[in-house]
């Protein structure tokens, strides 16, 4: 039996799924388990290679596995890794077609209710003001509390609609934020922060952390922007002075690392065929 760390998105799932297929593991020997959890296995996590080159699926497949990872039933992997078998190893290749094939409408359910909940987030969410930045965009909070991880899938809603102010989305499975034009995701939260100020600076800072990037600290052009006397009331303010000290010593580690090896351009038939017809005759 494998224990395998699906991760927390279906891009995660793929990798790992690549990687299993690629060995020829079936579904019956795969425990899909986050890293951490507790478990009565007691090897590793296996953590599966992505296999190279392009996964030949059917996109009814990919579309449908992208909307069923953000699904809250944690036995979602094991259903997805079961029809991917199903489709590339078990000579199944129209399954998705079959909508009375018991996985196939397991999966089509969960897909219905993670989308009947990402319209209900674009339909329910209510924003609050909480103030104004120094630039004069206005800064909003909202609280949310979904079944599903479909935070990441709703958020561009959002992004697109009230693209002129800054503002936050919580949730207990994960948060949105749009700041100064600049999207991000974050992890959840317990409990509603927008009405306890103490709470909402406590995860403005854990934000900012996050963030932080010290290939682009500028401590000048910082103060140039943001006077010193300002920075009494900004929550963050205090972890600036910390996190600059440390910015060489993260920077030199971020060029120490390997670069990442280039994968090849996935093959494509038709473009392969293009590639190989003669030059049209000038005319």
């Amino acid at each position: 039996m494998r224990r395998v760390d699906p991760g927390e998105s279906f891009d995660t799932w793929r990798d790992a799924a690549r990687g299993l297929l690629a060995e020829g593991v079936p579904p019956g020997e795969v425990l899909w388990e986050p890293a951490g959890g507790s478990s009565l296995f007691e090897e590793a996590v296996f953590q599966a290679e992505a296999a190279t080159g392009k996964l030949a699926v059917p996109p009814a497949f990919v579309d449908l596995a992208r909307n069923v990872a953000c699904h809250g039933d944690p036995r979602r992997w094991s259903l997805l890794y079961r029809l991917l078998w199903r489709v590339t190893r078990g000579g199944e290749r129209p399954l998705m077609q079959i909508a009375s094939d018991p996985d196939v409408a397991k999966a089509r359910m969960m897909e219905k209710n993670v989308r009947r909940e990402i319209h209900k987030m674009h339909a329910f969410v209510r924003f609050r003001k909480t103030g104004e930045t120094e630039e004069g965009r206005e800064r909003f909070v909202a609280w949310f509390e979904p079944d599903h991880f479909i935070v990441g899938a709703g958020a561009p809603f959002f992004r697109k609609r009230f693209a002129n102010m800054d503002w936050s989305i919580f949730t207990p499975k994960g948060c949105a934020h749009w700041i100064a034009e600049e999207f991000k995701l974050s992890p959840g939260v317990p409990r509603d922060p927008c009405g306890d100020p103490d709470v909402m600076e406590g995860i403005w800072r854990t934000y900012y952390r996050s963030i932080f990037n010290p290939a682009r600290l500028k401590l000048k052009a910082m103060q140039a922007e943001m006077p010193k006397r300002y920075w009494k009331n900004l929550p963050e303010a205090d972890l600036i002075e910390e996190l600059s000290r440390g910015s060489s010593i993260r920077l030199e580690g971020m060029l120490a690392e390997p670069e990442r090896e280039v994968r090849p351009l996935p093959k494509n038939a038709y473009l392969e065929m293009l590639r190989k017809l003669p030059d049209p005759d000038p005319e």
